[in-house]
C-alpha cells in the first residue's frame, strides 16, 4: 500500500536540537531495505540536507527551499525555479530587511547580510554554513529562496507589507514562528512532492507525509496519507482538522509512527 514517504525535518524527523536521533535513522534504514522510497522536504538548503540525508544513510530524494530545488538520490538536481533578479534586489532593501537576520540561498552558497551565529546551531550535521555578503547590493540572479529571521511579531508585520505589494508575484510562508521565507510564487513542498511522485511513478495513494509548520501544508494536502506532529503549530492543524496528530518529535515522533505502521 505504502511506497513513498516525505518527511519535514526541523520539528519533525530532527530531534528539538536540529540533529538525526540513531533510533530514527534505524527505523529509515530499516524501511529501505524494504522497499520504501524517502523524500527529505524542507526549508533548508540543499547543501545541508545532503549531509543530513549522509547522517540518516538512506538513499533519499531532497525538496529543498521549500520546493525551489528537487534533487534525486544521486545529487542531480531535476527541479528548480528562482524568483526574479527584480524582486530579489528590492526584498534584500532595508525597507523589508530592517529589524532582520537576512539570508539568500543559492545554489551551492548561503548568503547572509551579516553574521549571525546561532543559525549555525541548525546545521551540526551537515556543518554547512553562511558566506557574508552586501546583500542590498546583490545582483537577484539565481536566488531559490530569500530568508527573514526576527521576532514572530515582527514577521507577522513584514509579511503583511509583503502580501500587500507582491502576492502574486511570491510564495510566502513561515517554516518556524521566527522565519518567513520567501520563494518564487510556483513554489511549494506540495508541488515539488509532485515532481517526485512522477519520476518514481508512485501515485498520491501510496504517499505517507510528516509535517508540523505552514510550510508543509501543501505537501500534506498533497500526500495521500498525512499526519501532523503533536507540536505542530497550532494554525497547521486548524487549516487540517481531518490530518491525524502524532507524537511530538521530542519522541522521535516520525520513526515511532512508522515502526507502528510498518510492524517493526
Amino acid at each position: 500500500m505504502y511506497q513513498l514517504i516525505a518527511t519535514d525535518l526541523d520539528g519533525t524527523l530532527l530531534s528539538p536540537d536540529h540533529t538525526v536521533a540513531p533510533y530514527t535513522a534505524d527505523t529509515l534504514r530499516q524501511l529501505e531495505n524494504r522497499g520504501l522510497h524517502f523524500v527529505i522536504a524542507t526549508g533548508r538548503h540543499y547543501c545541508d540536507v545532503r549531509g543530513i540525508r549522509d547522517v540518516l544513510g538512506i538513499r533519499a530524494y531532497l525538496i529543498t527551499s521549500n520546493g525551489a530545488r528537487v534533487h534525486d538520490p544521486d545529487n542531480q538536481q531535476i527541479h528548480a525555479e528562482n524568483l526574479e533578479p527584480h524582486l530579489v534586489r528590492a526584498l534584500c532593501q532595508p525597507e523589508y530587511s530592517h529589524g532582520t537576520s537576512l539570508s539568500l540561498y543559492l545554489d551551492q552558497a548561503w548568503l547572509i547580510g551579516a553574521p549571525y551565529e546561532r543559525m549555525l546551531e541548525y546545521h551540526q550535521d551537515s556543518g554547512f554554513a553562511y558566506e557574508v555578503a552586501d546583500l542590498p547590493n546583490y545582483h537577484g540572479e539565481d536566488v531559490a529562496k530569500i530568508l527573514y529571521v526576527a521576532s514572530h511579531d515582527h514577521l507577522l508585520r513584514l509579511e503583511d507589507k509583503l502580501r500587500e505589494q507582491y502576492d502574486d508575484e511570491l510564495y510566502i510562508t513561515f517554516s518556524a514562528l521566527d522565519c518567513l521565507e520567501v520563494m518564487a510564487p510556483t513554489v511549494s513542498k506540495g508541488h515539488a512532492l509532485t515532481v517526485v511522485m512522477g519520476e518514481l511513478g508512485v501515485p498520491a495513494s501510496a504517499c505517507i507525509a510528516f509535517g508540523d509548520n505552514l510550510n508543509d501544508f501543501e505537501m500534506l494536502e498533497t500526500a495521500g496519507h498525512p499526519f501532523l506532529m503533536g507540536n505542530a503549530n497550532p494554525k497547521l492543524i486548524a487549516q487540517l482538522p481531518q490530518v491525524p496528530v502524532i507524537q511530538p518529535n521530542t519522541e522521535a515522533g516520525v520513526a515511532q509512527h512508522l515502526r507502528t505502521l510498518f510492524g517493526l
